[in-house]
Parts: C-alpha cells; sequence; structure tokens
C-alpha cells in the first residue's frame, strides 16, 4: 500500500518486569565473575522442583511440610532442593520454633521463573 507506514515494532524494555532498576549493560561490559554468579543462579534454578518451590513462595512464606503437600514430593526431596536454593542465594529460611519458615530473597528472581514458566507455555 503506498503512502501508508508501519507503525514500529514496540521493543520491550529489558528491564519491564524490575520497575526502577537499570537497563541492564550488554553482556561484554560486565566482569566475568558478574557472568558466573548468575550463570549459577540460573543453574540453582533450572530443576522442575526447585521451579515449583520459588513458584509457591511468591505468595509467602511457607515451611518444609506445606511445600511437601502443596508440591507431592518426599520431605527430604523438598529439603535436598531447598538447600540449593538457599546455597545459591534464591531462598532464606527463618526459624519459628522447631520450623523453618523459607522466602524468596526477593522478588525479581520470581520474575525470572514466571518469565521461564510464561515462556514455555506460549510454545
Amino acid at each position: 500500500m503506498a503512502g501508508v507506514t508501519a507503525d514500529p515494532i514496540p521493543h520491550p524494555s529489558l528491564d519491564e518486569h524490575s520497575p526502577g532498576r537499570p537497563a541492564p549493560t550488554p553482556a561484554a561490559a560486565r566482569p566475568r565473575a558478574t557472568l558466573v554468579a548468575a550463570g549459577e543462579l540460573l543453574r540453582a534454578l533450572s530443576a522442575p522442583v526447585r521451579i515449583a518451590i520459588v513458584l509457591q513462595l511468591r505468595e509467602g512464606g511457607r515451611c518444609v511440610h506445606e511445600l511437601v503437600d502443596a508440591l507431592g514430593v518426599t520431605q527430604p526431596l523438598i529439603s535436598q532442593h531447598l538447600r540449593v536454593l538457599k546455597s545459591a542465594g534464591v531462598v532464606d529460611g527463618e526459624r519459628h520454633g522447631r520450623e523453618v519458615v523459607y522466602r524468596l530473597v526477593d522478588d525479581h528472581l520470581s520474575h525470572i521463573v514466571v518469565d521461564a514458566v510464561t515462556h514455555a507455555e506460549e510454545e
């Protein structure tokens, strides 16, 4: 069609899920240690049970038995995955009597998981 120009395709902001955070710089400008740490974080988030745990913790703190009930897996398996997530800095635990309540360290980690799940559901 002559004389008609298409609107430019909007480019989604790289930080659209993390309001108030500065736009990321290109990978080449990042220190190698930062890239290694990001890779370790993504590796910690890579197991299906750990993804399910993060999705549960988005809604609030949970103790191990609540995660066992919600996810239908054994207590030792949940505890093992929580150890991985805790060592990666994804979750933190706070003791309340005999139970430990686990929470996400910060919200932008859950965005990584939600975005990955949403992307997988679109395919």
